[in-house]
């Protein structure tokens, strides 16, 4: 399959150009990547703490929509290009404030359902992470630990 060069192979870094709420949280947009048929949703592995999660991050000062981020999110984490389909909503923070850290502070975060286009070979974070499609009921056990992304799942229209 040929690279996708209108896609940067590089992922960003860094919190400078990241976007703040009013309380001080970081605005984070995330992507539930389902295939075409609904049956199976792309977790990928968390660089920090092991085990899968959707792929998320911050939502930067030059993206002018949530919605923008939340699928270079896609790209840069999980290698896909994703047409939205839903806006999940809003989420709120529900870490613990013992498991909140200045590499994850608190966060608000915007999930979108998404139906994956296109899966590259290829991506900015494949030498960080690893992908893997699952069923809702795998993917509810991977995600037990992490209620908001348990919601955007459990808010999706993927079949159960």
């Amino acid at each position: 399959m040929a690279q996708d060069t209108s896609r940067p192979m590089e992922a960003r870094t860094g919190r400078t150009n990241q976007r703040y709420g009013p309380q001080g949280e970081r605005l984070v947009a995330g992507i539930v990547p389902l295939s075409t048929d609904k049956l199976y949703v792309l977790l990928i592995q968390s660089t920090r703490r092991g085990g899968w999660v959707l792929p998320k991050g911050g939502w930067e000062t030059d993206e002018a929509t949530a919605q923008e981020a939340a699928c270079r999110e896609a790209w840069e984490e999980a290698g896909v290009v994703c047409k939205i389909q839903h806006d999940l909503g809003h989420i709120s923070e529900k870490r613990r404030p013992e498991q909140l850290t200045a590499h994850a502070p608190k966060a608000a975060y915007r999930f979108f359902e998404a139906t994956v286009e296109k899966q590259e070979a290829q991506w900015p974070e494949m030498n960080k992470r690893s992908r893997q499609w699952m069923t809702y009921k795998q993917a509810a056990e991977m995600l037990a630990e992490r209620p908001e992304l348990l919601d955007a799942l459990n808010r999706s229209t993927i079949i159960r």
